[in-house]
């Protein structure tokens, strides 16, 4: 059981949550801090205080007064216009971020929401019952509020939902679940909708699926590493001790530990002096990656604690401020800079595949063919990573750079970020599957070269993905191999592995 705090939620929560189906309840003093917020909020309204979105109208609106007997209407008009998401909807694990991220964050009692509406947020998380939310028609600024809105339909038993694998009518799956539909009160639609948890949920998931790529890509290269037999001296602790980057150092002292006993690797001097780059340089480039997913992981971290919506209630002193904080320019940046760790996480995978079909470039069967000529062996899974890495240059350009004026020019401008988190978490399936592709080339290698001979860290990782691709001894349909390789690391690899310090543990 995850208990929210609204200021404590940890990734490793977050996974549970959204991976494994964990459970969600507020801390008792939590619940007292809502309530007490809320309470603020009423007398504020008793004593007819002007206040942003709660008796006024919305971005340009904002200088248009409500009267108190239709503040609920208000609320309820702005979901519904503001529902105005298009494209294909967000992954169901997605949407259980939103769903996780929107409830701490108005946990936090700075927000002016009744109990019951945050408790209503983790009925559908806890139930299942998951919004469909399309994943376009967000500026990133104020806040989330297209993506937001979908959500927030859910809760009302409006629109569509997943449940239990099956999409229905929101109030059918509520009801299966004995669950009543909400009633929006005054503040509480904008406080739903405004906040930047839609980039924030793709970019939690894109941390955690690109930390686990990156420990992947760190095997499937030491594996390549034994299929060329690879220089080790390249990883020796002085040499990146004397650069001094600490990713650099873990990445090298990772490859060291997992390559320990191969008789596949060998010392400079004994077949070439020096590897190229690809397979020499595999810590400078996969630490810099690590560098990209770490600094986005000290952004994101922040973000899943933090009142991202307009106007916050402080409660002790009495007082309402309209302020910015939906903008995600700090997530438009962190994913903008993920998506360069991710781009090169697959560029240089696709330059060991190269080096592993390319006769001109080893000693191996051309394109890892059984049948040379007559068949094409790896030829063409080349070509797939090689497109995949050029599509990820493309997303790579960074959406934070950009913003168009919304409201009148109220909103004059806006971040993106939501636009960055999409394509980061679009990279990252591509890269996926270029990581795949070296997998598949790599095994090749290393039977020709002679599976006895393997690491033991490296030669486990081998009959596993073999489980799940088997050896190529004739040309086959190998889309089919790509997909499912790539299915295993995204779904089931680090439920086998992990990585910690150079030592391999189940």
């Amino acid at each position: 059981m995850v208990i929210l705090t609204g200021k404590t939620l940890t990734f490793e929560e977050v996974k549970r949550v959204v991976f494994d189906n964990e459970s969600v309840e507020l801390a008792t003093e939590t619940c007292i801090d809502i309530e007490a917020n809320r309470e603020t909020v009423d007398q504020l309204i008793k004593d007819k205080k002007t206040m942003y979105g709660i008796n006024t109208g919305f971005g340009k609106f904002s200088d248009v007064v409500i009267e108190n007997e239709d503040l609920d209407d208000l609320q309820l008009n702005l979901i519904h216009s503001h529902a105005c998401g298009v494209g294909e909807p967000f992954s169901e694990k997605v949407t259980r971020a939103m769903l996780l991220l929107r409830a701490n964050a108005l946990s936090q009692g700075c927000s002016g929401v009744r109990l019951i509406l945050v408790k209503q947020l983790l009925n559908l998380l806890n139930s299942g019952i998951h919004p469909i939310v399309p994943e376009q028609g967000s500026l990133g600024a104020s806040g989330d509020l297209a993506p937001l809105s979908h959500l927030a339909l859910g809760l009302l038993g409006e629109g569509e939902v997943m449940y239990h694998g099956e999409k229905m009518e929101a109030v059918t799956a509520l009801s299966k679940e004995g669950i009543t539909p909400l009633t929006l009160k005054a503040k509480e639609g904008l406080a739903l909708i405004n906040g930047t948890q839609a980039m924030t949920a793709v970019g939690v998931v894109t941390y955690l699926e690109a930390e686990k790529l990156l420990h992947q890509s760190e095997l499937t290269a030491a594996m390549t590493l034994e299929g060329l037999q690879g220089i080790i001296d390249a990883f020796d602790h002085d040499l990146h001790a004397a650069r001094g980057h600490q990713e650099q150092m873990d990445v090298a002292e990772r490859i060291r530990g997992i390559l320990a006993d191969s008789n596949l690797i060998t010392k400079q001097g004994e077949l070439r002096v020096q590897d190229a780059y690809s397979l020499r340089c595999i810590p400078q480039v996969l630490g810099a990656c690590w560098q990209t997913i770490n600094y986005a992981k000290e952004k994101l971290l922040i973000e899943m604690n933090a009142v991202t919506d307009n106007p916050l209630i402080f409660s002790d002193q009495n007082k309402v401020i309209s302020g910015g904080n939906f903008h995600g320019e700090p997530i438009a940046f962190a994913m903008d800079f993920i998506k360069i760790g991710i781009a090169e996480t697959a560029n240089v995978a696709e330059r060991r595949i190269e080096r592993l079909v390319n006769p001109q470039l080893n000693d191996l069967p051309a394109f890892l063919s059984p049948n040379p000529g007559l068949e094409s062996g790896a030829m063409i899974m080349q070509y797939s990573a090689a497109s995949l890495v050029s599509e990820n240059k493309t997303l790579a350009h960074p959406a934070s750079v950009d913003s168009i004026p919304s409201s009148a020019n109220q909103e004059d401008h806006v971040s993106m970020g939501t636009i960055a988190a999409r394509h980061a978490l679009q990279m990252l399936q591509n890269a996926r599957h270029v990581v795949a592709i070296e997998l598949i080339c790599a095994m090749q290698a290393v039977e020709y070269r002679g599976t006895e001979q393997m690491g033991a860290i490296t030669k486990e990782f081998y009959q596993k993905a073999r489980e799940f691709v088997p050896s190529i001894t004739a040309d086959r349909i190998f889309s089919t191999d790509i997909t499912n390789l790539a299915n295993w690391l995204k779904d089931e690899a680090q439920s086998h592995v992990s990585l910690k310090g150079g030592v391999f543990h189940e």
